[in-house]
């Protein structure tokens, strides 16, 4: 099982349905078409993605569910924490958020992506900035988890191999 989890309005049901997509068309250079609409999350979405012949359950917790995400933290593998760079009043909140969900001793063996989502908006912060904000080099430096960040778009696809290559990494290339 992997958690996602975010604020909310931080693009996690969008990513969740374009990484579909991504599963169903299996071309990297496939054009996604038009972003679907999408509404918040209010309580928890179930989601299974398969790629590579292999399967993965992403379960998404609304943003509003913050309080009550430890619940779900103990059948949990790995986890996607998405960032909304285009909404800089929010990035205090989503740093103290992640810093909560890494030190939570249930997920101190999970992996843990970290996406800086929505780089596609003219308004965003460079990812530079954000990492200083989040003082990403001591949260890696400190935390137990194994930390990716990446840099995507849901909108527009950008960066969306990457998280998949995370998801289901190939072995053999190991």
């Amino acid at each position: 099982m992997c958690l996602l989890l975010g604020a909310t309005g931080v693009g996690k049901t969008l990513l969740l349905k374009r990484l579909q997509k991504l599963c169903q068309i299996m071309d990297a250079h496939a054009d996604l078409g038009e972003a679907p609409v999408t509404l918040p999350t209010v309580g928890t979405n179930l989601t299974d993605l398969i790629f590579r012949r292999k399967k993965i359950t992403i379960r998404e917790l609304g943003g509003c569910m913050g309080p009550i995400w430890p619940k779900y933290y103990l059948d949990c593998t790995s986890v996607i924490f998405v960032v909304d760079c285009g909404n800089i009043g929010q990035i205090s909140s989503s740093c103290v958020q992640l810093l909560s969900v890494l030190s939570a001793e249930p997920l101190h063996a999970a992996a843990v992506l970290i996406l800086f989502n929505k780089r596609d908006l003219p308004c965003t912060v460079s990812l530079v900035e954000l990492k200083s904000l989040f003082r990403m080099d001591d949260i890696i430096r400190s935390a137990p988890q194994s930390i990716t960040t990446l840099e995507i778009s849901g909108r527009s696809g950008q960066g969306l191999q990457d998280v998949l290559a995370w998801l289901f990494p190939n072995r053999s290339e190991t």
